[in-house]
């Protein structure tokens, strides 16, 4: 058994049978079958699938360039496939302008360039037709009705950056520049930026923006952002271009807040330490010298302790206040008289009813005061009898 390709041929096995277990296109061509130097047989193998149908979609990526259609295949086409593309403009019996299509391997799709002629409208429809064929059958799309204006689709923005704002913890600065194909001179494009920090997947959008810059306001302090920008025709003749690389950039952060968080830590502590929280403390706390040791050295405890002043002027002035108390308290007692005050029932008494009818009796009482003599000579009279003047 020889299986004879276009330049000759080869000898693939002995015997009466040759099995292909796994047909490739690669096995296609023509086999023959030898025996006793005479060809018994000879047959043509052909490896073919029928093509996928097209679903083509156009663009064009400025207003003077040339409109590409395309269509993606879910498998590689097999050698022999040929795709081919008409367009035409609609309602016209004109001859449609043929263009034959060349697969992408890489990309896996294939691809067509039709050549507008100058002074065409850009409004007007036309009608896009292609078809794809190969040695096992064709395959027609759809008609496809566009407008040159409509399928404008410009190229990413290019060189985008991010950069910081002096001063302003909050603010970027994105700027960008109009992608190689598309020319500002003669039209314009419209932008939208988005953007993120870094530890969010969400996005925020600003549109309609004319110039290749803009300034985010309200950037998060300390954080890389995520920034992208894409593009359309200013007045919003077709679709968006696709999404620009991402660029990156972090907002201006003060130097001296770097410094400040620089030689100690501020996050919580792990364990307990030397004071109980287990932190860092900052080298001001222990005078003047930290700062001027040599590559910031840990300065040694001093072995002398510090007596402070402020124990001994508080007892000092506790004690001043407890003497001056005391000496209120006597010059008190000298100047001040005793008297003694009680209540002693008398012998008369007048019997009552009530509001209910039982009796009750209302029983005299009289204020008893005594007050101590005075010394001889003095002026202060004595009482003589309880409650009553002499």
């Amino acid at each position: 058994m020889e299986k004879r390709a276009p330049a000759g041929g080869r000898w693939l096995a002995g015997g009466h049978a040759l099995l292909l277990q796994r047909l490739r296109y690669e096995d296609a061509g023509l086999y023959s079958c030898h025996a006793g130097g005479r060809t018994l047989r000879t047959l043509r193998l052909l490896v073919e699938e029928p093509p996928e149908t097209p679903h083509v979609s156009c663009y064009r990526r400025s207003h003077d360039k040339d409109v590409l259609c395309e269509w993606r295949l879910r498998a590689k086409p097999s050698p022999g496939t040929r795709a081919m593309l008409w367009v035409k403009r609609r309602f016209t019996v004109e001859n449609a302008t043929e263009q034959r299509c060349r697969f992408f391997s890489k990309a896996q799709k294939f691809v067509c360039r039709v050549k507008v002629p100058p002074g065409v409208d850009d409004n007007k429809p036309l009608v896009v037709s292609t078809c794809v064929r190969n040695a096992a059958g064709g395959s027609a799309g759809e008609d496809k009705i566009i407008t040159l204006s409509s399928i404008l689709k410009p190229d990413p923005p290019l060189n985008v950056t991010v950069e910081a704002l002096e001063k302003a913890p909050q603010r970027l600065r994105v700027t960008w520049t109009y992608p190689s194909s598309w020319d500002p001179r003669f039209y314009w494009l419209r932008f939208q930026v988005r953007y993120r920090p870094e530890p969010t997947p969400t996005f925020t959008e600003v549109d309609q923006v004319t110039r290749t810059w803009l300034d985010i306001h309200d950037a998060w302090r300390g954080t890389r952002h995520v920034v992208q920008v894409r593009a359309q025709e200013e007045f919003g003749h077709g679709a968006w271009s696709e999404w620009s690389h991402e660029a990156v950039g972090t907002p201006w952060t003060d130097p001296r807040d770097i410094t400040e968080m620089g030689p100690y830590s501020s996050q919580l502590p792990t364990e307990d330490g030397a004071y109980g929280y287990g932190a860092t403390l900052p080298p001001e706390l222990f005078g003047d010298d930290a700062a001027d040791g040599a590559g910031g050295a840990v300065l040694e405890a001093s072995t002398h302790s510090v007596a402070y002043p402020y124990p001994f002027l508080v007892a000092g002035g506790s004690l001043l206040l407890g003497i001056a108390l005391f000496i209120a308290i006597v010059v008190s007692r000298d100047t001040t008289k005793s008297c003694s005050c009680s209540f002693t029932p008398t012998s008369n008494t007048t019997p009552g009813l009530d509001q209910r009818g039982r009796r009750w009796r209302h029983i005299h009482h009289k204020l008893v005061c005594s007050t101590p003599l005075p010394a001889q000579g003095s002026s202060h009279p004595a009482a003589t009898r309880s409650g009553e003047k002499k």
